[in-house]
């Protein structure tokens, strides 16, 4: 089992308030496609001001079947589990909730399966289909997009670039996300794909 948490010494983590608070305006996280546990598989999210919001750490084999995206405070905010085999895989988001500290039953949120050309759809729980699409899901490559139903870019990833216009190496990402859409939901897909391509 795989859980991504913050690390408690960082005082400038993004919580579940802080991407309410975001909504609204564009932002870019890094993405560290490593583990900070040593030999182990994951990634690392930093938020916009250069600290670590969240981490993925996985102590068995790649590609778990169950991962958790957690806040500073340790709660879990979305949980991802992998179901089905061959071309019925696909992967389950639920959203949890906290009262009183104490977490709820999750609810189910999204489901993301592979699609046609390498990509990936993703479709809301309870909706009518497909909601948005990932172009382009192979673990070759680093850069893709996610595009609505309209097929306007709402999520990008690429590789990441220094202000000195310096290119860094392929594990290392940019996330940016349209200001009218849920970011927490944009960080669970971009695990999503690390899990479908086994490099979580």
């Amino acid at each position: 089992m795989a859980k991504i948490q913050p690390l408690a010494a960082a005082a400038s983590l993004c919580s579940s308030d802080d991407h309410r608070s975001q909504q609204g305006r564009q932002l870019a996280y890094t993405v560290w496609m490593k583990s900070l546990v040593f030999n182990g598989n994951g990634c690392t999210v930093y938020d916009p001001d250069g600290a670590v919001a969240f981490r993925v750490d996985n102590y068995g084999c790649r590609g778990g079947r169950e991962v958790f995206f957690m806040d500073r405070q340790g709660n879990a905010l979305i949980r991802i589990r992998r179901k089905g085999f061959g071309m019925f895989r696909r992967w389950e988001v639920c959203r949890c909730a906290h009262n009183g500290g104490q977490e709820e039953e999750a609810t189910p949120w999204f489901t993301v399966r592979r699609a046609e050309k390498g990509g990936a759809t993703m479709a809301m729980h309870g909706g009518a289909g497909t909601c948005y699409t990932i172009d382009g899901c192979s673990a070759r490559k680093s850069e893709y997009r996610v595009r609505g139903v309209d097929g306007a870019v709402v999520a990008e990833v690429a590789r990441k670039q220094t202000a000195a216009g310096v290119v860094l190496g392929e594990d290392v990402l940019t996330l940016k996300v349209a200001p009218e859409v849920d970011h927490l939901l944009f960080l669970g897909l971009v695990v999503v794909r690390g899990l479908i391509n086994r490099s979580l």
